[in-house]
């Protein structure tokens, strides 16, 4: 008999959710219309930003972010290897260098230390990234970012809903950048927010993510043509929202701090189940921090690390969509090309070379749960 297949992550839509949807289908405004100015509004109200820009992913969300930092030529931005390439593209996308800073082994984030180490004359921006949803050192990247004069850029593609020591991720730092990607904790298809509470940045967004193109008559340059008229004031995107994807946010929004509280619960499961497995190490998570849970690794210690390529085959051959988060963003060939060399974030190295992602998402049934501890303690174990 096949057995189950299970994938470590999967969005969860229900049927609020796709009449949300079919009430757009059926409006007059399918995009540009009142939705996205509701979804920003409610989505910034939930993190404790004042302002929040819709934008078409997560990747354009970090780009828009750089760009209204005014990255640029001969900038560099300090940031993590573990983490999605979109985190440093967005650097080279505005002409500015992604500098790598190696990772605190305890939470996987970056090392606000190792940030000191690469700070230059050059440095501009710091992006610390909320790996799989738990909350970097805030504190001291504040502290950095304050001594150096630096924009702090949080992305929180894994942290929505995450909160550090007693504040939402996406109030704290100069601007915080989310995903909506299916895996993620809400989905609008795709899609991403930008969230800030300062208003040139959010006013660089917003032109930014249409065409550089606006109707407002205070930031007009002619001020005497009719109702039609707009400006493009500067080089931008379309990187726009429809209605139809926010109609899905707002919905999904309503069911977040549920989504968050399950993920939590099937972490606590996870950690009391492998927290004396010998081989593995569970994730720690730093006082203060509490995480949203978007992704569960662990790490392979000892004799069996070398056996990863082995236990990872045997567990997707059990049925379970494990996977790897992530390669070290500078081993790939593309990086290598810019100058780029293994060696420079060893912790990181070595964090890479033990993990492996388990199944992790709201909808998961208990049976999904035990199935999942299961085949992990038995393929570590054999």
């Amino acid at each position: 008999m096949k057995e189950k297949f299970i994938p470590y992550g999967r969005q969860d839509i229900d049927e609020e959710d796709i009449k949300a949807v079919v009430d757009v289908l059926r409006s007059d405004y399918l995009t540009t219309g009142p939705k996205i100015d509701e979804f920003e509004k409610k989505f910034a109200e939930y993190v404790g930003a004042k302002y929040a820009v819709a934008i078409s992913n997560g990747t354009a969300a970090l780009h828009g972010a750089c760009y209204a930092a005014g990255i640029g030529k001969g900038d560099e931005v300090i940031t993590t290897p573990i983490t999605f390439a979109a985190s440093s593209n967005a650097v080279l996308y505005c002409g500015g260098t992604p500098v790598f800073a190696d990772i605190d082994p305890k939470t996987y984030n970056i090392d606000p230390q190792e940030i000191r180490k690469k700070i230059t004359a050059n440095t501009k921006a710091i992006i610390p990234v909320h790996y799989t949803g738990q909350p970097c050192d805030m504190d001291e990247i504040i502290k950095i970012a304050k001594e150096y004069n630096l924009i702090i850029i949080e992305d929180a593609a894994h942290g929505l809903g995450a909160d550090y020591k007693g504040r939402k991720i996406g109030s704290i730092g100069d601007m915080t950048t989310f995903s909506f990607h299916p895996v993620k904790h809400i989905t609008t298809g795709e899609g991403g927010m930008i969230t800030t509470n300062d208003e040139e940045l959010y006013n660089k967004l917003i032109l930014f993510r249409t065409h550089g193109i606006t109707r407002d008559k205070i930031m007009l340059h002619n001020q005497e043509e009719g109702p039609w008229y707009y400006e493009q004031l500067v080089l931008g995107y379309n990187y726009r929202m429809t209605d139809i994807q926010c109609s899905l946010g707002i919905s999904q929004l309503k069911k977040l701090d549920g989504y968050v509280m399950k993920r939590r619960e099937i972490a606590e499961r996870y950690n009391k189940a492998f927290e004396n497995i010998e081989g593995m190490i569970i994730p720690n998570q730093a006082e203060g921090h509490h995480s949203s849970w978007h992704l569960y690794v662990i790490q392979l210690d000892g004799k069996i690390k070398s056996a990863r390529k082995e236990i990872f085959n045997q567990l997707r051959t059990a049925g379970l969509g494990v996977n790897v988060h992530y390669i070290p963003v500078y081993y790939f060939p593309y990086y290598q090309g810019l100058g780029y060399t293994k060696g420079q974030c060893p912790k990181a190295e070595e964090f890479y070379e033990g993990i492996i992602t388990l199944p992790l998402f709201p909808t998961m049934t208990d049976e999904d749960i035990e199935y999942v501890i299961e085949k992990v303690i038995k393929v570590v174990k054999s």
